[in-house]
């Protein structure tokens, strides 16, 4: 018998092949399990909903049921509407986050390694923040008419201050001994951005850049919602007008599976980039 009160030798128990193949399977199926567990609530939920309408509980006027939902996604679908409108509005999110992108990070870089321009434009940064977008809808259609480009304004502003503030405070946690390791070595402004600043911040940028994409996905529906003549913002605002509560819940679904998808996207390629940076 073994120190730890094992038996060990010729009297210890055998293990089979498959106890073997057993344990080899287990953290594959632990991993299976944990990823599962997040998406048994959704079919339950369902399944009371629906049972809810058919047993008179709950109104289908107010909540249809999800097998309305379900068809009325798949005439939507039929009818080519769905996905003109899917499109036209991953499009408006694509091109309002790219300057939200390129405006936040840039910003957040230079105002984090600069404290006097920091002092002087983080106060009125401050104060633009808590502004919602929705009160720059109308002053966005007064600037730039209706059709895309205020819709374009609207998301970039919605995604822009989460971009900005994660980027500045990870400018801000630079490490003190990377900086002094570049004095000593004196490299110049352009490197020291692309091999210190840069991945120091990695982390925090692509943080920003996850919460400022799914900022600026719920605010391409509102401004949808007033100032377009396309997308799911503004095939929600039609249902509504003709009182099809089913299109509008649809819509709604539609909007949360493409912004899950969006996220474990950008979840995906947080995971793969910072562990490019750390090898």
């Amino acid at each position: 018998m073994s120190e730890q009160g094992f038996v060990t030798g010729p009297l210890a128990p055998r293990v089979t092949a498959s106890e073997k193949r057993g344990s080899a399977w287990g953290p594959y199926l632990a991993d299976l399990g944990a990823a599962a567990r997040p998406f048994i609530l959704v079919p339950l939920l369902l399944l009371a909903w629906e049972g809810g309408v058919r047993a008179g509980l709950i109104s289908p006027n107010l909540f249809p049921p999800p097998s309305a939902i379900f068809k009325a996604l798949a005439d939507l679908s039929e009818a080519g509407m769905l996905w003109g409108d899917v499109l036209a509005s991953v499009t408006r999110v694509s091109i309002g986050f790219a300057f939200a992108a390129l405006a936040g990070i840039s910003l957040g870089l230079l105002l984090g390694r600069s404290p006097r321009l920091a002092a002087y434009l983080m106060p009125l940064i401050d104060m633009v923040r808590p502004i919602s977008v929705i009160a720059w809808i109308p002053i966005a259609i007064l600037w730039f008419g209706l059709g895309d480009r205020p819709a374009w304004f609207i998301i970039a502003l919605g995604a822009f201050f989460p971009i900005f503030t994660n980027t500045y405070l990870g400018a801000r946690s630079v490490s003190e001994l990377h900086l002094r390791v570049a004095q000593c070595f004196g490299v110049g402004r352009f490197v020291f951005v692309r091999k210190v600043l840069v991945p120091s911040a990695l982390p925090y940028i692509l943080a920003g850049l996850r919460i400022g994409l799914g900022a600026g996905w719920m605010c391409v529906i509102a401004a949808e919602l007033i100032s377009a003549t396309s997308g799911l913002g503004y095939m929600i605002q039609m249902a509504r007008t003709t009182i099809e509560t089913e299109k509008v819940l649809a819509g709604m679904v539609v909007i949360g599976l493409i912004g899950f998808a969006m996220n474990g996207a950008m979840l995906w390629l947080e995971r793969a980039l910072t562990r490019g940076a750390r090898a």
